[in-house]
């Protein structure tokens, strides 16, 4: 179940929400005057569990950003409005999309004999952004900035990196997995994906937090992307039929 997530504070009022279900990694960003919150979870239960989490740790008002559309990242915003959400351009198409995606895991869901999920991720309010950018903003949370990046085409066309400057930290939605190789579906781009990476590592981070998995360090997304960069084997051509023998 999504319930029952952990903190990971990786850097002052910087945290990781870690979740067994799907090994997932939401985040959280605190200044003086305001918050961001990095995806909102796989529906409205488990983005309410996480809302409440964290207003333990900040009354401020938040910002949802957005990494990618894929349904685990954003169907949990509902739990959040109204405010401010953020995300890449292009997320908004395939936001507006989405049902196929969301039709698939409730399948999947159901397949699991976990029905409960199912109907939970049927019954989640889809939330469109509110703000779009195309390359990168930044966004002032008092005495702390938070940018926003889109390194281009790699897990999806829309992909954002949430980048904390003063803390050396960036929030690098499905671009990075621990624990599991990344996530190749049918919407990714392998070939511009390792480029992402540069652009990431370039940044200089300290900790880069995945959206799967544990918090990483740079060493680790080199090794990925080093591993995304590996030509991949060609299948051996098969063996020719036998000819047949020649008429007597």
């Amino acid at each position: 179940m999504a319930e029952g997530g952990r903190w990971i504070e990786v850097a002052g009022g910087v945290f990781a929400r870690r979740y067994r279900e799907l090994d997932q990694t939401l985040g959280l960003v605190v200044g003086r005057t305001g918050c961001v919150v990095v995806d909102t979870g796989t529906d409205e239960t488990h983005g309410a569990e996480f809302a409440a989490a964290i207003r333990e740790v900040t009354e401020l008002p938040w910002t949802v950003v957005i990494t990618h559309a894929h349904f685990d990242h954003f169907f949990g915003t509902a739990a959040f409005s109204p405010c401010a959400v953020w995300a890449h351009e292009r997320c908004a198409v395939a936001l507006a999309d989405s049902d196929g995606d969301r039709r698939t895991w409730m399948r999947r869901y159901r397949e699991q004999g976990r029905p409960e999920l199912a109907d939970r991720l049927g019954d989640a309010r889809l939330v469109m952004p509110t703000d779009l950018f195309t390359d990168r903003v930044r966004l002032d949370l008092g005495g702390r900035v938070v940018d926003l990046i889109h390194p281009g085409p790699a897990h999806t066309d829309h992909d954002v990196m949430v980048h904390v400057p003063d803390a050396a930290v960036v929030f690098a939605g499905d671009l990075v997995e621990q624990g599991a190789a990344p996530s190749v579906g049918s919407d990714a781009h392998v070939d511009r994906w390792p480029a992402a990476l540069d652009l990431l590592l370039a940044l200089r981070p300290e900790t880069v937090v995945p959206g799967h998995g544990e918090p990483v360090g740079p060493g680790f997304v080199l090794a990925q992307r080093d591993e995304l960069q590996k030509p991949k084997s060609p299948k051996p051509p098969m063996s020719p039929p036998p000819k047949s023998p020649p008429p007597p």
